[in-house]
């Protein structure tokens, strides 16, 4: 049996569950988040003891591969509308800058025009400083995929290290022409 599919995933005090079948609605503080389980998982909540179960209906490896996985779904909607998600980048080069103008991102990051990428809803996008942008969310899905995109506007380049990274990231270098000298 899966080690993370076979643990319940325990619903916080403030967590309102709602499950059709195969369709599960978490609400909680932060949000809400809908998501249809795959057709051979079946998902149980048990309100008194406030956990939902996560089983299989077979024993075939598909179904041993999706067992963890729905259950990791679960357990990151939970999170997600208790605690949310934040993703850090930073930007890193002289001139390179960023701001939130309305539900827009605006980036400054080396070429000729601005670049300008519409915040998705549901996310919640600041500029503490112009070198550092915070993506959060309830969705964890929607947070790293904009974070993402953020980050592929201007990829850290091996040479300098200018461009966008995930804050804490270590952008491998490269030594140039000069050293073979």
């Amino acid at each position: 049996m899966s080690r993370i599919g076979k643990l319940p995933v325990t619903v916080p005090n403030g967590v309102k569950i709602g499950l059709d079948g195969d369709h599960l609605t978490v609400q909680g503080p932060l949000g809400q988040l809908d998501w249809k389980a795959h057709p051979g998982i079946e998902l149980e909540y048990d309100d008194s003891a406030k956990k939902i179960i996560v089983k299989r209906q077979s024993e075939e490896r598909q179904y041993k591969a999706l067992h963890g996985l729905n259950r990791a779904m679960v357990n990151n909607m939970v999170q997600g509308v208790t605690q949310g998600y934040e993703k850090r980048l930073e930007i890193v080069g002289v001139g390179y800058l960023a701001a939130v103008q309305g539900n827009k991102l605006q980036l400054r990051v080396g070429f000729a025009n601005e670049v300008q990428l519409d915040i998705p809803s549901g996310l919640d996008v600041t500029c503490p400083d112009q070198t550092h942008v915070s993506v959060k969310g309830c969705d964890k899905q929607k947070v790293g995929q904009f974070a993402a995109e953020v980050r592929a506007v201007r990829k850290p380049e091996p040479y300098k290290g200018k461009g966008i990274r995930y804050e804490g990231e270590q952008v491998r270098r490269k030594a140039g022409k000069a050293v073979s000298k």
